[in-house]
Formats: C-alpha cells, sequence, structure tokens
C-alpha cells in the first residue's frame, strides 16, 4: 500500500483510481463549480419556496420544495464524488461564492420573477456541467460522466418545466 505523508504528519493512503493526479484534479474542479452552482440554486429555491406569495402560491410552493429535495441530495453526491477523486470539496458559503456562476438575489422578486431567475439558473448549471464534462471525458471517467449526465437531465427538465410557467 503507498503512502503519502501530509505536511501534518498524518499519511493518507495515495489515490489510484487509474485516473492521474492531473486529470482527478480538472475534474474536481469543474464538479467543484457544479456544486457551487447547485449550492447557490438550492438555496435561491429553498427562499422562493419560503417567500412565494399570489396566485401561484400553491403549486409553485410545492414546486420549489419538490426542487430544493433534489438538489440537497444531489449536493451531497457531487461533493462525495469530488472527495472519491481524493481532493477536498468546497463547503462554505464563502468559498461556493467565489466558483458560483448564479447570481444572488439583491431583491425580493414576485412570483413570476422567481420562476424567470430560477429557469435561467438552471440552464446555467447545465452549460457549467457540459464544461465540467470535458475533463471527465479526457479522462474516461465514467463515474463522473454518469454524474453530470444525470444532472443535465434534471436540470433539463426543470428548466423546461420552469420556462412552461413563462408560457
Amino acid at each position: 500500500m503507498s503512502t503519502v505523508t501530509l505536511t501534518n504528519g498524518i499519511k493518507t493512503m495515495k489515490v489510484d483510481i487509474g485516473i492521474d493526479e492531473k486529470h482527478r484534479k480538472e475534474i474536481a474542479e469543474g464538479l467543484s463549480r457544479v456544486l457551487a452552482d447547485s449550492y447557490m440554486v438550492y438555496l435561491k429555491t429553498h427562499n422562493y419556496h419560503w417567500n412565494v406569495t399570489g396566485q401561484l402560491f400553491h403549486p409553485l410552493h410545492e414546486q420549489f420544495e419538490v426542487q430544493y429535495t433534489e438538489l440537497a441530495e444531489a449536493i451531497d453526491i457531487i461533493a462525495e464524488r469530488i472527495r472519491a477523486l481524493g481532493f477536498r470539496s468546497p463547503g462554505s458559503f464563502k468559498e461556493f461564492s467565489k466558483i458560483t456562476s448564479i447570481e444572488e438575489d439583491t431583491d425580493q422578486p414576485d412570483a413570476m420573477e422567481m420562476i424567470k431567475r430560477l429557469a435561467r439558473d438552471n440552464e446555467r448549471i447545465l452549460r457549467t456541467a457540459r464544461e465540467a464534462l470535458k475533463p471527465s471525458h479526457k479522462a474516461d471517467d465514467e463515474a463522473t460522466i454518469d454524474l453530470l449526465t444525470q444532472r443535465l437531465s434534471v436540470h433539463s427538465k426543470t428548466a423546461w418545466m420552469l420556462r412552461s410557467h413563462l408560457e
């Protein structure tokens, strides 16, 4: 068993999963951006669930709950994949805010604006996930490709469902 000594003297097992460290790092960085975007959309969706008002209150309240619940599970899966690749997962709002492409709200949008923003944000996650796929394909990292493909499916459907409210 190969070990690597860390600076604090703790020994840990070397990651030897068939993907070299350079590729694992690129993949982990892409996943970290997907994680940050997903977390920011989770927060925004949960906020909207609490604060939506108007004629669409009930269906949106329920729809937002389904969406933030799914995002909460996805966030855990993405973070665990980063760890499985041998890297630390970002886990603070400060870290997420540095690498996310999702804009934080600075106002209190009405229901229709909430829908527009979440549709746009889910589309943004799609673009981030597509970028994260590139190093995964180069490294033949099927586990990450599968994870990101699932995220693409979920966010495509979510964006479509949200856009449907706007027609």
